[in-house]
């Protein structure tokens, strides 16, 4: 389903596409057979994306691939230039991944497939993860010399922690479906059904106070690097005082004392 609202630009265009179903919007990424990440790729993303990181009636987004990979990774022909232009082209992917790591809403990397070296970054900065069964996760990138410098040298430490980090992209790990859920890498891994799971999990996010979440999202972020003290004055109490105005915040209080299901509007 698409919206009668939304550009063409933002929908069907080079590389990826958008769909609708209800609150939930999914952008789905084919850029080639290896669905590949190019500098194109990135700035159409980084135009596209804020028509539903910023489309209150989004409630969730969902961010998938097509075939057998998810994201493949860089273009390599594009990186064998190895001159600074085309690595700040480049490195523009981690401006996509902000993008979704600041949605004020929950954002779930549906891994359809293969999920390496810039599709494993685009991934961690997302709030949900799931692998298909079959996919493998991991940072190749050592192997061909380089290293995964668009997020993943400080997003992966930051999961699992630094020793774990620099084993893995040291070795350049590829890891199975089963690996990267033992190791926190992925919250969910499903099969046959990894389409019914997605849609089950976006579906569900949708329906809580998303705005509050985007809040918790805001907090986490910008409280991780701070001294506790000051994390807990300066992030958290503004937070705390923001989510007071919100309305699913009275509707959650009040379906508790009327003993019901509260109705979230996502606002």
């Amino acid at each position: 389903m698409t919206r009668p609202d939304v550009s063409p630009t933002g929908v069907g265009e080079p590389g990826f596409r958008i769909e609708y179903d209800g609150a939930v919007a999914t952008v789905v990424l084919d850029n080639g057979p290896a669905n590949t990440v190019d500098p194109d790729l990135i700035e159409r993303l980084i135009a596209g994306l804020p028509r539903v990181t910023e489309d209150p009636t989004v409630r969730c987004v969902v961010v998938r691939g097509t075939g057998r990979v998810f994201v493949g990774g860089a273009d390599i022909r594009v990186m064998r230039r190895l001159d600074p232009d085309t690595y700040r082209a480049m490195r523009r992917w981690v401006d996509v991944q902000r993008l979704l790591e600041r949605a004020p809403k929950p954002v779930v990397a549906a891994m359809n497939g293969h999920a390496l070296g810039g599709g494993a970054e685009l991934a961690l900065a997302c709030d949900l993860r799931i692998l298909q069964a079959r996919a493998t996760f991991g940072f190749p990138e050592t192997r061909l010399g380089i290293f995964p410098g668009a997020g993943g040298s400080q997003r992966l430490p930051r999961l699992v922690g630094p020793h774990l980090a620099k084993r893995l992209i040291f070795d350049g790990t590829r890891l199975a479906a089963d690996q990267a859920l033992a190791l926190g890498l992925v919250d969910l891994v499903a099969g046959e059904d990894f389409d019914a799971v997605v849609a089950a999990e976006a579906h569900r996010l949708a329906a809580l106070p998303t705005a509050t979440l985007g809040l918790v999202k805001r907090a986490v972020l910008e409280g991780l690097d701070l001294p506790l003290d000051r994390a807990l004055d300066e992030v958290e109490d503004r937070y705390v005082t923001a989510n007071l105005g919100l309305e699913d915040a009275a509707e959650g209080l009040q379906a508790f004392l009327d003993k019901r299901d509260p109705r979230f509007a996502g606002r």
